[in-house]
């Protein structure tokens, strides 16, 4: 029953046709219904208001550990990990995680399996049942989740920030929890975790703490009765909120600077502030003015001076970690090695420009501005999918009155110059933390930080000194940010034709062009998108490195004018390709040409300039030295691309040529790059046909046309495919190499089975096949056997060629013995396929239609699946209704015959591809491996590319033939 249903008007946007509905059930549990008569799937999100800063002293993780704990099973529903089985199966996804004040739990569903996924997931909040065996083994699995996030930097420096703040305030804790805090110390002060575990849910879970948002197809009134029936019997035990009052930071803990060493190359900056949190005058926006102005990167902004001084490559400002109690304000500044160099001038401009800004007040207009830009993004926000959506509404419902419940702090409107005052004289030196990380400090800390291993060292820095730095500071010329001409003020739809599918518009040896208009999501924004295929831009690694550079250097250039688009809602991209680069503009219709036909004048007129080059390249550098310290799985699977996509070239190749590469070399590539093109365009959204013509006209007017033309067409045996090799029937390749960074004891297993190229039928046998063993898989290699962490069944699609593929990166096994718990699992799975019933083939057959069926939410999710569709060349743009024919034709013995000839252990058909990295834990594995005799279907591949070039390929959809089956 419900106590009461809440007339208070919920604000939405108005273009929202949802219907909502707030109620507080008799347990004092606060939810709100979501109406979509058009949803293709259900979702709901739990947000408890419990979070790390309640774990009790000495086990630190407790609560995170909980979060992994009632996923497992229930007095309702024993079954250990049929929750996520039976979400699984039924098109949906679950997930959670742990913040400092809240637990949220989140999962969505197909519409008819909503009601039995809504009361599982009840239960977690009802009567979760946590065995001692499932407890020893989850502790395991959050200790493997720790052990990714070691060589982070991210998480590294985080913690590092905590650790320098009163030990008294919850802040300074370690939330994540492993193996010493979950088991090794409490067993030594004589407690049982899971006794502990029980405790710590039986006194903080209350119902009163909770926040649900539940969003289904259904009517609200229908939603209501079924949550009322589902939730009622969550325990409240009137629980106070957990709050923590204080500050995390006594006056030791600021007017620091702190020097770490970081994982990776490059120097960053955090200058960092504890402020008012801005939630409490959410309406004013202090720190969304603030980080609006200092984040600025226009002409006379702070960016813009460190860009020109050649400090520093990117600047972002905000409020950072925040509860209602405290607030820390942050400026982050990535780093030339010149910048690094200017450290205290860098500090000194920053405090120049808070200055500035307190100085010129706070401005009506600036402000007036912002809010006109929230409010139409507001207003016109494109649809998300449902699981995302309630994940954001339960976090707000926690903080916001009911009416701004979907709004949160995104609609600023009350101008309040004093809250803005007070803010800005919040970024005092008096109260500095300054965060100065750079590879440089190595050997020069003394300081280690206990949890991740970061070391560093702590210099106190008093308010004379930053004068000193501001006054020793260059003059430049600071200033605020203009007009923003970018804002859209025609909002209006165009008549619309219908197209279910993209059309071929126009075509020429010039360009191709495929159009579809939206008559969908009826919303004033465009999608364009063009890709310059250059053959000349990939045809050998220092090709491949000096397009890379050209486009970042064409995006700085653009950077200041281009700017004002992104804040007023046009986004665009300048991104290197496998041969070429492409330009996409998305968002608001109305000024998008006016920056489209200045990116393209940018291009026609590109100059290299040498000091913009030099940052670029160091930049580029660092990025690709960087890449020795990616983890195992992302490693391992670059592997497995450099070894199936032809034409690809190594990273270390490039890295090799970078430092002898100069800003001649790029003069000269460009326009022998750009003399030879070929276009292939995309445009979608609100916008006419003869306007979709014209943009390519005069795109083809600026490349090819004129006396001495920048471009010419492709000559036919120019246009360069994607191809992948075929690997043999009945062989098994294993690649085997070791981790690049010796620090990380973390091992890989990627364990590809590639099946066929791209045919309905075929795929989707794959696809339902993927969908049943997703979840198998994941309880017997992570739940079960606690391999790792990073578990993972995948489908894998390489420019049209279909194939699966297991990831797990562990560091309790190498790699070796975990491809054979893989096979083992392949068998003990043949079983369960054997086993299964025609009831549950019809529901998994139905699950996957489902799936299939789920619209696009919005324009830039839609033409990512059409601009695929025309990358690839397979130009099937009913794929998913003829897949979904496909499927309502398939048989259980069909499927049956499928896995037998090309999945299963030893399948005669099977073509099977290990990449195996070793990390540093298991490297004496890898030299018994290279000792060991081969069997004769393991071929070992030794060199990528004698075995690459030794390997047929399959043919490319853009070949021109036709497509022949297999």
């Amino acid at each position: 029953m419900a106590v009461g249903k809440d007339d208070v008007e919920i604000i939405k946007p108005r273009t929202d046709k949802r219907q909502y509905r707030r109620l507080v059930l008799k347990n004092s549990l606060q939810v709100l219904l979501i109406s979509d008569p058009d949803a293709d799937k259900c979702a709901a999100s739990m947000n408890v208001s419990v979070g790390a800063f309640c774990d009790p002293v000495g086990l630190e993780g407790l609560a995170h550990f909980l979060e992994h704990m009632l996923f497992y099973a229930s007095e309702k529903y024993p079954v250990e990990d049929s929750y996520l089985k039976y979400i699984s199966e039924h098109g949906g996804m679950a997930n959670a995680f742990t913040s400092s004040e809240h637990t949220n739990y989140y999962f969505d569903v197909n519409p008819d399996s909503f009601e039995e996924a809504l009361d599982r997931f009840a239960q977690f909040f009802i009567k979760p049942l946590m065995s001692a065996d499932a407890t020893m083994r989850e502790i395991k699995a959050v200790d493997s989740e720790n052990q990714k996030n070691l060589l982070s930097d991210v998480w590294r420096l985080n913690q590092l920030r905590k650790h320098l703040s009163s030990e008294d305030h919850p802040y300074h804790k370690f939330s994540t929890g492993n193996w010493e805090t979950l088991e090794v110390r409490p067993k030594a002060k004589g407690l049982d975790t899971r006794h502990e575990l029980i405790k710590f849910y039986n006194e903080h879970y209350s119902s009163n703490l909770m926040h649900l948002v539940v969003y289904s197809k259904e009517s609200v009134d229908k939603i209501q009765g079924l949550v009322e029936n589902k939730f009622q019997d969550i325990r409240n035990t009137d629980r106070n909120l957990f709050r923590f009052p204080g500050q995390p930071c006594t006056s030791e803990h600021l007017q620091i600077l702190a020097r770490a060493v970081p994982i990776k190359q490059g120097h960053k900056l955090r200058i960092g502030w504890p402020i008012t949190p801005s939630v409490h005058h959410y309406k004013e926006a202090p720190g969304r003015y603030i980080s609006h102005l200092i984040g600025h990167e226009s002409e006379g902004s702070l960016f813009y001076i460190l860009k020109t001084l050649g400090w520093a490559t990117s600047l972002a400002a905000g409020e950072g970690d925040w509860t209602l109690d405290y607030s820390f304000f942050e400026v982050t500044v990535d780093l030339t090695d010149s910048g690094h160099e200017h450290m205290q001038d860098v500090v000194g401009l920053l405090f120049k420009y808070i200055n500035l800004l307190r100085q010129s007040g706070a401005s009506k207009w600036i402000f007036d501005e912002l809010s006109a830009v929230c409010e139409v993004t507001f207003h016109y926000q494109d649809k998300v999918p449902p699981i995302d959506y309630v994940v954001t509404v339960a976090t707000y419902m926690e903080t916001y009155p009911p009416q701004d419940w979907l709004v949160g702090k995104s609609l600023p409107s009350n101008f309040s110059p004093e809250i803005i005052q007070m803010t800005l004289n919040e970024l005092s030196p008096k109260t500095v933390r300054i965060f100065w990380e750079s590879k440089q400090f190595e050997g020069k800390t003394d300081m280690v930080e206990p949890w991740y291993g970061t070391t560093y060292s702590i210099e106190k820095i008093d308010e004379s000194i930053i004068q000193d730095w501001i006054l020793s500071a260059p003059e430049e010329n600071l200033h605020l940010p203009a007009p923003n001409v970018f804002i859209p003020t025609d909002l209006s739809l165009k008549d619309a034709q219908e197209a279910k599918f993209p059309v071929l518009l126009r075509k020429s040896s010039y360009s191709t062009l495929w159009y579809k208009p939206d008559a969908m999501f009826s919303t004033p924004k465009a999608f364009v998108k063009i890709y310059f295929n250059c053959p000349h831009a990939s045809s050998s690694p220092e090709s491949e490195v000096l397009t890379d550079i050209f486009t970042r250097l064409l995006l700085d250039y653009l950077n200041e004018y281009a700017y004002y688009a992104q804040v007023a809602g046009l986004d665009y991209g300048i991104n290197h390709t496998e041969s070429g680069f492409e330009v996409t503009v998305v968002g608001y219709n109305h000024k998008l040409r006016i920056l489209l036909e200045t990116i393209f004048q940018k291009i026609a007129q590109f100059k290299v300039k040498p000091d913009r080059f030099s940052v670029i390249k160091e930049m580029v550098t660092k990025e690709y030295h960087n890449n020795k310290f990616l983890q195992p799985y992302q490693l391992a699977m670059y592997y497995c691309s450099l070894i199936l996509q032809d034409q690809t070239w190594p990273w270390m190749e490039e890295l090799e040529v970078l430092p002898h590469l100069e800003a001649e070399d790029l003069a000269k590539f460009v326009p022998m790059m750009l003399s030879r093109t070929f276009l292939e365009c995309y445009i979608a959204g609100n916008i006419e046909s003869n306007e979709a013509g014209s943009i390519i006209q005069y795109t083809e007017d600026v490349f090819f046309k004129g006396s001495n033309p920048i471009c010419q067409p492709l000559f036919p045996s120019q246009h360069l495919t994607n191809r992948v090799v075929k690997l043999e029937k009945g062989k098994n390749y294993v690649y085997s190499n070791q981790g690049l960074n010796p620090s990380d004891e973390n091992s890989c297993l990627v364990h590809y089975i590639q099946v066929h190229r791209d045919d309905f039928l075929m795929n989707v046998k794959l696809q339902l096949l993927a969908l049943i063993a997703k979840q198998p898989a994941f309880h017997q290699l992570r739940t079960v056997e606690q391999l790792g962490y990073i578990t993972a069944l995948l489908q894998r699609n390489d420019f049209g060629i279909h194939g699966v593929q297991f990831i797990i990166q562990s560091s309790v096994k190498g790699p070796k013995y975990i491809d054979l718990r893989v096979e083992s699992f392949l068998q003990m799975f043949e079983s369960k396929l054997y086993e299964m019933t025609s009831d549950q083939f019809k529901n998994n057959v139905n699950a996957l239609i489902d799936m299939k069926l789920e619209k696009h939410k919005n324009l830039k999710e839609e033409s990512g699946f059409y601009w695929r569709e025309i990358s690839d060349g397979t130009l099937k743009f009913d794929r998913r209704e003829a897949e979904v024919a496909a499927l309502k034709q398939l048989t259980q013995q069909e499927l049956i015959d499928f896995f037998n000839e090309n999945i299963k252990a030893g399948a005669p058909r099977k073509k099977t591809l290990c990449v195996r990295v070793y990390g540093s834990l298991h490297a004496p594995e890898l030299k018994e491996e290279t000792s060991e005799s081969a069997e004769p279907h393991i071929v070992h591949i030794d060199d990528i590319f004698s075995f690459r070039r030794s390997q047929p390929l399959y043919g490319s959809f853009k070949g021109g033939f036709v497509q022949m089956k297999l």
